[in-house]
Formats: structure tokens, sequence, C-alpha cells
């Protein structure tokens, strides 16, 4: 069974903007250790960050609800909704700017200088150019180029998540 992700996030989006929530990223993937099914994973938080275990159950029943109801998922499937953590995705144009400062991680799609991932602080945008500093030397990746990006784990993303 295949799902797109795009339309799901498209129809999940507004629901989770109803609970008060962002929607991060939503992922399908196939259930681990079942012949049949898929796990739709969904990351979303509060604006600016942030997202208890209560703040998960409420989404997750909402959601649930709203999923039974309009069945865009044929077959079996479990509903995975969490915080984006601390190593975070960073999925939207807002998140590039947001975390400037902060250790990313990055992969594009195609070959940048003869590689595909990439560590380094993250400077924020330049029109459609995410800038990194990898190694000392600025770097411009078109958005569209990337495949992935996330927050590197480091102490001092730890220390700022515990406010301290």
């Amino acid at each position: 069974m295949a799902i797109d992700k795009e339309p799901l996030a498209d129809l999940i989006a507004p629901w989770v903007e109803a609970e008060g929530f962002e929607l991060v990223r939503v992922s399908v993937l196939k259930a681990p250790g079942r012949s049949r099914g898929v796990t739709v994973q969904v990351l979303a938080e509060r604006p600016g960050g942030g997202m208890s275990v209560d703040d998960c159950a409420k989404l997750n029943r909402a959601l649930s609800e709203r999923l039974d109801a309009t069945d865009p998922i044929h077959g079996a499937y479990v509903l995975e909704v969490s915080s984006p953590g601390i190593d975070r995705p960073l999925t939207r144009r807002g998140d590039f700017e947001r975390f400037a400062g902060q250790q990313v991680r990055l992969e594009t799609t195609e070959p940048v200088a003869g590689r595909r991932r990439f560590k380094g602080r993250l400077l924020g945008l330049d029109g459609e150019a995410v800038l990194v500093d990898v190694e000392g030397e600025r770097l411009a990746f078109a958005l569209d180029s990337i495949a992935k990006a996330k927050l590197a784990a480091s102490e001092a993303l730890a220390a700022a998540k515990r406010g301290g």
C-alpha cells in the first residue's frame, strides 16, 4: 500500500492548526514487525515551540477522530503524534530563520562540491537560499535542493531547550 505523504500532510495541517499547534512533518512508514499496514508519524509543536505529553495525547485523539471519519488511509495504520525533539527536522522556510545560529545537519538532493551531507552553523536565509557556515566557509543551498535538514543535537541546544 503506497500512501503519498504530501496530500496527507495537506489534509492534516488544518486539523493540527485548529487544535492550536503547528505541523512540522508527516511521515508514512511501513509498520515495523507487521506484514501489512503503515505507521503515520505526525510531528507537531505549539507556535514558537514546545509540546508536552498531554499536548501529544490531545492532538492524537483529535487526529484519530478526523482520520477515522474521513478514511484517507485505506487499510491498517498506527498513528503516532510527537514533538519534533531536540534534533528537530527543519521543514518550513521559517525554521531556517528561527534556528539561525544553531548547528545543523543537511543533505542535498544533488552533490555540492562533491558531497551531499553537510554539518555547520545555520546562518539563516538569503532569498531562496539557506546559508550555512561549514568549517569556516559560507555555503548557500537552494531551499528546493535540500532533501533533509535537522538541528544537530549539542550541549548548547540542550541548554537552550532547558531554558538555561
